[in-house]
């Protein structure tokens, strides 16, 4: 039942009926019980849950059943106060209580505080009003400290109501003076809580009724008063702090009127601090909105005193009311003279300093600097705040304007003994790493950013926050290897071989050998970086992705031969089953790559293309060149490399090297990657007959005929060939559908080979001259190789006369056949012919008009002249066919043989008839003829004489 209905009941009506007195006294004689079993309740158990509701069913029972007659209510009253000193001994002795616990104590207080209330008015209890209300207040604070803030609002709200019943003014106890001031403040606390201000700032208003002079009245109101605003304070907002102020004023305003009203010495002092302290936050609040001035009106005001107030926060007000009207001198004696005030909390000087430093920037470091350093030998400075202050000045300075004079600053700063020795001990363990990573991190951030010179410093300084110790022995060869990276981006290689010189002291792993290595590169000491290479793999540490980061640096110095040695090193370890920084196909691409680029590796380029070949060999193309279109790539790399180094090798006649490079690109043209039906054949064939050319033409070149076992792999490297030739496979499709068979030149490439190699076999004439038959009627025949291949069988220790006859017959009927011919290329042919059937035909086989002898050959002269324009037979070769047929009468003719002589003379006659220039010849030609017929007698015989 509410207050104000129980207040609304006449407590004087006449005693109930002797029924109801019976069922009062039952319940009574029940609450008696229930009250009698908590008050011999154990402490050390908790109260059962059922004894709440239980009293509360027995008050709901006994209220409607009032009002009482006096002796009834003086027992209800003791009842509850026995309820309630019950409830107190045992919250006393559980101390430690759960919330549910202290929460079951806060319910049965409610009721003794509700059971008192039924039984308020009554006779003979001084102030039974103040006293139930104050049941109610208490009750009321223990929800509060709960946060239960509607339970805590309505005891408030019922005490309240109860207080209401006397007049004010009456009300001449102190306690219960207090209490009226303290159950408004306890209902605006409360409201405040719950966000309802404007009630909260109203029951405040409403106290300053019942103040009654008392200075400690004035003390609590001012406090709360300030309370509520440095509530509001904290939440930074502009419209937060308007109300702040207001609420500081009406705390000044009363600490003021409390200072004209009090006598006592102490109420004085205490109202005197608070009004210090009110000013305070005033200035704070004023700082918050900008208003430097009032700020500054504020701290003034404090100082001026009677004796002068020196508290720490009023120099730090000061120091940024001056920041912000950017009087930075003034500022700067503020934070100076933080260095006098020996009680200055070190959060309060270090807030002070960061301020300082975001405002003046750079150009304030060496001031921080220096007030520190001061404030080291009066206040007691911990090491996190020498961390606080560094953070500041070196948290954004990286590439950024005075980024050099700040880390110059921080540098003196850090090295200074007297910082170095906050850090010491065990106890500054936690300190001293964090100061280590403030620093190791702004050198990383200048390390990034290339600023090496910088960063080294940093390092450096960072290494005085390393004990000397095993257990961080680590961490300082970490440091000393990061400061041979940084001397080695400065060039000062000397420096950073003695870093990493200590570091390898310290602990010798990978990255020490990995960074000497570096340093013999930039030495340009190819010796000592392979030496340092060959040292890496015993490392324990070590791992093959060294290998790999070691060519790339060797590579990005031009150092190829120690990029060369790496990579061959790596290469080692594919067979092993380690995991690898990269596949095997991509270093020995970048191996052969890098020994291209060189003169005269021809030989090693080989070398690793044969390793290359073993290794696709074990593990088969697609593991080692990889899957589709990208194994196709890797292996036509390969190949297309081998193709280019063979040719220029042929070029500079180095053949024996030219032989073997086309005959592994051979190899690698006839892989199947990813579903091929076949290699390239086309190319497979094209490198098969370059590399038995090449070992022709190296046996030509050497005069050292073949060793047996060469020449049966020459001829085996043929074979391959001749298959795909015959078979008509070496073709590949074009883009546009159309396919290419293989050049004509490759094909005579083949044809003189194979030539070349029947000259070790048996019957060998008669092989050669059906492979020639076979040229002369394939496709791919040209005269000019024809011609070649004749001129190819005449030379030698064993030529072949029918060969040499058949090609050049039948590429001087090729050149007569076309439209336009070569006469030249003919002329040179016809003496050929003529050259070589003199010398194996004796005149005697030749007599006769022979047409396959040496006479048809200059008759077939003949007859090609014939019909010719002027020099459009080759002069030269007219006028040496017309001589030599002559000349060739001179032998008979001195063996008498007249008839064989005339045949010649005319043969001469007649050629020399068709070449211009030659009338003089002819006329002496006519002449001999004229004087050789004279001589000869009747019988036929010639005249020998004059």
């Amino acid at each position: 039942m509410r207050i104000a209905e129980i207040s609304s009941q006449d407590h004087h009506e006449p005693p109930s009926s002797s029924q109801s007195q019976s069922q009062s006294s039952d319940l009574l004689t029940k609450l008696e019980s229930i009250t009698t079993d908590i008050e011999h309740h154990s402490p050390e158990s908790p109260l059962p849950q059922t004894l709440t509701t239980t009293l509360r069913h027995i008050i709901a029972q006994l209220s409607p059943l009032a009002p009482f007659h006096n002796s009834f209510n003086l027992q209800i009253w003791k009842l509850s106060y026995r309820l309630w000193n019950a409830c107190v001994d045992l919250s006393n002795f559980v101390r430690s209580a759960t919330s549910e616990v202290t929460e079951e104590h806060a319910k049965l207080r409610q009721v003794s505080a509700d059971l008192l209330l039924i039984a308020v008015d009554v006779t003979g209890v001084p102030s039974p009003y103040f006293k139930c209300a104050s049941f109610y207040y208490k009750t009321g604070m223990i929800w509060y400290e709960l946060s239960r803030y509607d339970l805590a609002s309505s005891c408030f709200e019922k005490a309240t109501d109860l207080t209401a019943k006397v007049e004010v003014t009456s009300v001449t106890d102190r306690e219960e003076r207090r209490l009226l001031l303290d159950l408004n403040i306890a209902r605006a606390r409360t409201a405040w809580e719950v966000m309802d201000r404007n009630l909260a700032v109203n029951l405040l208003n409403r106290c300053k009724k019942v103040l009654f002079g008392i200075g400690e009245n004035y003390i609590a109101l001012a406090n709360q008063y300030m309370c509520f605003g440095k509530s509001v304070l904290s939440k930074n907002d502009v419209v937060g702090v308007n109300e702040a102020l207001k609420l500081m004023s009406e705390a000044l305003e009363l600490c003021e009127k409390g200072l004209g009203s009090v006598k006592k010495v102490e109420e004085t002092v205490a109202l005197k601090e608070l009004r210090l302290k009110t000013l305070r936050f005033m200035a704070a609040s004023h700082l918050q909105r900008d208003e430097f001035e009032s700020v500054l009106k504020c701290v003034k005001v404090l100082r001026d005193g009677e004796k002068g107030e020196n508290h720490p926060s009023s120099s730090v007000l000061a120091m940024k009311a001056w920041l912000g009207l950017g009087r930075y001198g003034e500022a700067e004696k503020e934070l100076k003279g933080m260095v006098v005030n020996k009680g200055l909390p070190e959060s309060v000087w270090v807030s002070a300093m960061e301020s300082y430093l975001q405002a003046v920037g750079t150009s304030g470091a060496e001031t921080a600097m220096g007030v520190f350093l001061g404030l080291l030998g009066r206040c007691n400075v911990s090491g996190g705040a020498a961390i606080r202050v560094v953070q500041r000045v070196v948290g954004d300075c990286v590439n950024g304007e005075g980024a050099r004079v700040r880390v110059k600053v921080v540098g003196e700063f850090v090295s200074n003994d007297k910082v170095v020795a906050l850090f010491s001990g065990e106890q500054a363990a936690k300190e001293q790493s964090g100061m280590h990573a403030l620093l190791w991190n702004c050198a990383a951030d200048h390390f990034r950013s290339k600023d090496y010179e910088v960063s080294a410093e940093m390092f450096e300084k960072s290494l005085l926050y390393v004990p000397h110790d095993l257990e961080n022995r680590s961490l300082r060869a970490k440091g000393f290897r990061v400061l041979c990276l940084c001397y080695l981006g400065l060039s000062q290689l000397d420096r950073a071989q003695e870093y990493i010189d200590e570091a390898a002291k310290l602990e010798p792993n990978i990255a020490c050998a990995f960074l000497k290595f570096k340093i013999y590169l930039l030495n340009n000491d190819h010796n000592g970086a392979i030496t340092q290479v060959q040292a890496m793999p015993t490392c324990t540490d070590f791992t093959p992705e060294f290998l790999s980061l070691s060519a790339h640096e060797a590579i990005a110095c031009r150092a190829l031969p120690v990029a060369v040695d790496c990579l061959s090193r790596l290469l080692t370890f594919f067979s092993m089953g380690k995991p690898m920084p990269t596949t095997e196909v991509i270093v020995f691409r970048t191996l052969i790559t890098i020994l291209i680029q060189e003169p005269k590796n021809e030989s090693e380029v080989l070398k690793y293309m044969k390793r290359a070949q073993t290794r696709f060999s074990d593990l088969g193309p697609e593991r080692f060149f990889g899957t589709g279109e990208v194994g196709r790539r890797e292996r036509n790399w390969f190949a297309l490399n081998l193709w280019n180094i063979g040719l220029k090798s042929g070029q500079e006649k180095n053949y024996k090297l030219c032989g073997e490079l086309f005959s592994i690109c051979a190899e690698y043209y006839g892989i199947t990657v990813d579903g091929e039906i076949e290699g390239n054949n086309l190319m497979v064939c094209k490198s098969l007959i370059l590399a038995v050319s090449a070992m022709l033409a190296g046996e030509k070149l050497s005069m050292n005929p073949l060793l047996d076992n060469e020449v049966k792999e020459a001829n085996e490297l043929l074979e391959r060939a001749g298959k795909i030739l015959m078979t008509g496979s070496a073709k590949t499709h074009l883009v546009d559908d159309q396919t290419t068979t293989i050049e004509p030149q490759f094909y005579f490439i083949y044809t003189l080979s194979a030539y070349t190699l029947y000259t070790r076999l048996d019957d060998t004439e008669s092989k050669q001259l059906l492979l020639i038959k076979n040229y002369a009627n394939s496709k791919y025949c040209n005269p000019n190789h024809l011609l070649q291949i004749g001129l190819h069988a005449s030379e030698g220790p064993r030529p072949n006369i029918e060969v040499v006859t058949f090609c050049l017959n039948t590429c001087i009927s090729s050149l007569l056949s076309s439209s336009s011919p070569d006469y030249q290329t003919v002329a040179l042919i016809l003496r050929k012919l003529i050259t070589i059937t003199g010398f194996h035909k004796s005149n005697a086989d030749n007599d006769g008009d022979d047409e396959d002898g040496v006479y048809g050959m200059y008759k077939k002269a003949y007859r090609i002249m014939v019909g010719l324009k002027a020099g459009e037979y080759p002069i030269e070769e007219g006028k040496w066919l017309a001589m030599t047929a002559w000349n060739r009468a001179a032998l008979p003719l001195r063996l008498g043989q007249v008839v064989e002589a005339k045949k010649w003379m005319d043969m001469g006659f007649q050629l020399a008839g068709r070449v211009a220039g030659m009338d003089t010849y002819k006329s002496c030609m006519e002449d001999f003829v004229s004087g050789v017929e004279k001589k000869v007698q009747p019988q036929g015989h010639l005249i020998v004489g004059s």
